[in-house]
């Protein structure tokens, strides 16, 4: 563990702290939106700036960035959703009563989060709202996804290959369902994290034990990863909302992360980013440089990408920590290997003991009965 040292680069084109940062499908290109009221466009190529969408009317929150358009959500109430190639402006979505704090896209579906309190479905196309989620008492804060891919057992997906298509929705746990069927995952500042099923809208699991606002949500593999207000990161099982790890040494709440190869990276009120063991929640480096809060951070090509209300973008090389992670991983399966393998040899060497013990037996009631 230690200090990575400089930022590979720092870019400084905005005129107020960046809010978010988004990395496109394809991995060439990253969208920021800032406090300026306005969202730019770079290249992970060259890390200059090809595009710069204006026309809210308040402070930028939140941004998601697709292949060939961009989505932004702001302090006007509003959600824009952008050319990436011209810049225009090609819908609004009006409907929420305060700030706008998340926007989460997944097929046709825009699903947002406000300061009233609710979390609403959108549909793209017709920009028309479909679903109003109620029951938080205070603003909700964050969203998250996953697909029904991550969710199936190794064994599940050999078995059902022709389906993955067709099972690749916005679902969480193991839940088995069909093209339109969803379930949510919501943080807000009433402590607690929500699932609601996307068709009723009705609530069905709620997770309690942060001492804070939840402000940021991440989802793999079956985990969720919460970060809060509390100063802390809360690993827990999706299927059951049993907590079962707790990543600490944040001297400030946790303002972002991104699960990334077995590694889970902070961003935080201290200004400083944090990778973390996932599994040990052991800290390994700590990358120091920002001003102020960290809001946002991506991961590519090895690189992490940290975004700041500081106004800066801060490039940092990660190949290092990841290296090391994978040998560590790849250690850790030699040993579960060799122990699994020992196992197999116990199972083998009790059987034949077992074998024989039996025959002896049956040698011995032989004798007997003569």
């Amino acid at each position: 563990m230690g200090n990575s040292g400089s930022a590979v680069k720092v870019c400084t084109d905005h005129q107020g702290g960046i809010n978010w940062l988004s990395l496109s499908p394809d991995g060439q290109r990253l969208l920021t939106g800032s406090e300026d009221g306005t969202a730019r466009l770079w290249s992970t190529a060259d890390s200059q700036c090809h595009g710069h969408f204006q026309g809210h009317e308040s402070y930028i929150t939140f941004c998601h960035l697709e292949n060939e358009a961009a989505f932004t959500c702001s302090a006007d109430h509003t959600i824009r959703k952008w050319d990436v190639v011209t810049g225009q402006c090609l819908a609004i979505y009006r409907g929420h009563t305060s700030i706008v704090n998340r926007i989460l896209v997944a097929k046709d579906y825009l699903f947002s989060g406000s300061y009233d309190r609710t979390a609403r479905c959108w549909s793209v196309d017709k920009e028309k709202q479909i679903q109003e989620f109620r029951g938080h008492r205070n603003c909700v804060l964050t969203l998250a996804h996953y697909s029904s891919r991550d969710v199936l057992e190794e064994e599940e997906e050999e078995e059902e290959e022709e389906e993955k298509v067709s099972r690749d929705l916005l679902v969480t746990g193991s839940t088995d369902c069909t093209v339109k069927v969803w379930e949510l995952f919501s943080g807000s500042t009433d402590y607690t994290i929500r699932t609601w099923n996307i068709v009723t809208g009705e609530q069905l699991k709620v997770f309690k034990e942060h001492q804070g606002s939840v402000i940021c949500l991440e989802l793999v593999n079956r985990h969720l990863y919460s970060g809060s207000a509390d100063r802390t990161v809360k690993c827990w099982f999706v299927d059951t909302g049993e907590r079962i790890q707790t990543y600490k040494a944040h001297k400030h709440s946790v303002s972002t992360l991104k699960y990334h190869a077995g590694i889970l990276f902070t961003g935080s009120g201290d200004a400083c980013a944090r990778a973390f063991n996932s599994r040990s929640g052991v800290l390994q480096k700590i990358f120091r440089g920002h001003k102020f809060i960290i809001n946002c951070i991506q991961i590519h090509n090895e690189l992490l990408y940290t975004a700041s209300h500081d106004g800066t973008l801060r490039i940092w090389d990660i190949r290092g920590i990841c290296k090391r992670n994978k040998r560590r991983l790849k250690k850790e399966r030699s040993v579960q290997g060799r122990s699994s393998q020992k196992g197999s040899l116990s199972r083998l060497f009790n059987n034949k003991v077992g074998c024989m013990v039996q025959q002896e037996n049956r040698e011995h009631e032989a004798v007997e009965l003569m």
